[in-house]
């Protein structure tokens, strides 16, 4: 009897323990439940209605830094449910460096994405046709891109020129310009290799074929399309332009453009002398035939398509006119009183200005 009272009592016992740990259980899952539906609807929502606000993520950050620093700024509400969230996710070891345009009105799961997928805020940069590797590194500077030193390094070393598939000293001349979208902090290799891509893009397999037909390589080329693009601002002139060139390299003359005189003059200053046009320099065309070493800038694709297509004349000469546009004459002599018409009205204007 004694013995069947004992089981009685430790069956009773068991029972009484199974409702409690069921009880836990039950608990446990319906807080589980709780937890994981607040951190759903905290996830899923925003903020606030408020005005976009730059943040900054620099290679090292750790990931308690940039919770708390988004926090600071509005754009969450609790970093530790900011933090619970993104290792659910994984998201918090892959997190991009960057600059972002972050709002309050993101949710935190929407603001996670952002930052995992490297959605950072990008920087439009126009470069113009005729901008040298100079000009370009300090566009880059100004807008926090890249440094001026770091681009023009890249830019200008043989090895990595070559490296890239193009026979030359340095890249001037296959930086094409366009207008690029880049982020703060970019590396010189991600800016040089998107404008290179650009440039191969445009320099297709049809221009390739063209070049060959009238005997000219890719570097010869963009060598020539540079001085046309340095030559005339006017579009409807390039093609003109280019076959004066054309007509002289054909008759063995010299190319005497003033724009490869100044590219090879270091720290030119804007006046171009006789002393410079006489000074020897693989960029001088009044000293040397043929072309120059290499292009004297980026030229665009009119200027590239001018160079493969020019016009068929018998132009030889060409002068300014002073208004932008150029005079073309066939011969030294007609060329001459062109030059002596449009001096003259160059000297009389400044005498009115003056």
């Amino acid at each position: 009897m004694k013995i069947e009272n004992h089981k009685f009592q430790t069956l009773k016992i068991i029972r009484f323990l199974g409702w409690i740990t069921f009880a836990a259980i039950l608990l446990i899952i319906l807080v589980s439940v709780i937890g994981a539906g607040e951190l759903f609807l905290y996830a899923n929502t925003p903020k606030g209605l408020m005005q976009p606000h730059p943040v900054t993520i620099s290679k090292g950050d750790a990931f308690y830094q940039i919770a708390i620093r988004l926090e600071k700024a509005h754009l969450i509400d609790n970093r530790h449910y900011f933090g619970l969230l993104a290792r659910l996710l994984n998201a918090d070891k892959c997190i991009h460096s960057g600059n972002y345009s972050l709002s309050p009105d993101m949710s935190p799961y929407y603001i996670l994405n952002q930052l995992t997928s490297g959605n950072v805020e990008l920087i439009r940069i126009v470069f113009p046709e005729g901008y040298t590797i100079e000009l370009m590194a300090e566009v880059l500077a100004s807008a926090n891109i890249v440094s001026r030193h770091a681009f023009i390094d890249h830019a200008t070393d043989p090895g990595i020129t070559r490296f890239y598939g193009i026979e030359a000293d340095n890249l001037e001349g296959y930086l094409f310009p366009d207008t690029y979208y880049f982020a703060k902090h970019s590396s010189a290799k991600q800016v040089v290799e998107t404008m290179l891509k650009q440039f191969w893009t445009v320099f297709d397999k049809k221009l390739c074929q063209r070049a060959q037909e009238i005997g000219f390589s890719i570097h010869d080329t963009i060598t020539f399309a540079s001085i046309v693009e340095k030559e005339t601002g006017q579009a409807h002139e390039r093609p003109k332009i280019a076959s004066v060139f054309h007509n002289r390299l054909k008759r063995n003359m010299r190319l005497e453009s003033d724009p490869t005189v100044i590219y090879g003059i270091p720290d030119f200053d804007g006046n171009l002398t006789r002393k410079h046009l006489k000074n020897k320099t693989p960029y001088n065309t009044y000293r040397i035939k043929g072309l120059p070493k290499g292009p004297i800038a980026n030229p665009g694709k009119a200027a590239i398509i001018a160079t493969l297509y020019p016009e068929s004349t018998n132009y030889l000469y060409f002068v300014s006119k002073q208004d932008g546009t150029h005079h073309f004459s066939t011969n030294l002599k007609a060329h001459n009183r062109a030059v002596d018409l449009y001096q003259r009205k160059r000297r009389s204007n400044q005498s009115n200005n003056g």
